[in-house]
Parts: C-alpha cells; structure tokens; sequence
C-alpha cells in the first residue's frame, strides 16, 4: 500500500507543509480546515455559526474528491478556541450529519489556533 495526497482546488490550498487529505489504502485523513472561503482566500470570522459553516463546507469539497461524503466519516476532532461555542458549532456540525451515521467524536478546546480562527475540524473516512 501508498499513499496517495488528495487535493481539489475547491477547498483552501494548504498554508504550510502538509495535505488537504491522504488517502492509504481505504482510509482519508483529512488535515484540519479552518474557515478560509476557497474563493477568496479570506477568513470568514464574522461569527461562529458562518464559520462553521465554511470549515463544513471545506471538509465536504475534500470528501468529495476522492467521491466520499459525510456518511463516510468514522471519527471527528473539533478544535474550539472557546468552550462555550460549543452548542453552535454542535448544531452546526449536527446539520451536516445524519445521526444514524455520525461518527465517534472528540471536542477539545485549545490555547490557539491559525490564523485566529475559533474552530479546526479534521476528519477520518472510510471508502
């Protein structure tokens, strides 16, 4: 088995030495992604609930190159720089999932995070 580095340009181009997502055998970890509009290149921190939608947004373009999607995802990291935007970011998160298959799932809250972003969202896919 190799690995194999996903990229799309739908999603934000890595801002340092590592991948979009690495595909071995039939696992996709995905980097982190944080809330930067592909588009523009800029940072939507305006409020917690439009950035969470970007980083969802971002996770499910690189999903969606090597033609997984959500349902596919089997574990989760949520990175929050507070705590107490945990019920916005959950709810967030929760309309992009269906419950029946959501994945296990870790949120820890963290001292810093790039680009002074309040939320970092990796994932790990099966397909």
């Amino acid at each position: 088995m190799s690995k194999h580095i996903i990229f799309t340009d739908k999603a934000p181009a890595p801002i340092g030495p590592y991948s979009q997502a690495v595909r071995f055998g039939n696992t996709v970890y995905t980097s982190g992604q944080i809330a930067i509009d592909p588009a523009t290149g800029n940072i939507v921190t305006d409020n917690i609930a439009n950035e969470t939608v970007q980083v969802m947004e971002n996770l499910k373009v690189v999903l969606a190159a090597e033609n997984l999607d959500f349902r596919n995802v089997v574990k989760t990291t949520i990175f929050l720089m507070d705590m107490a935007d945990f019920g916005e970011v959950n709810r967030i998160y929760g309309s992009y999932l269906d419950e029946a298959t959501a994945p296990a799932r870790e949120t820890v809250q963290v001292a810093g995070l790039p680009k002074g972003v309040r939320v970092e969202i990796s994932m790990i896919a099966m397909g």
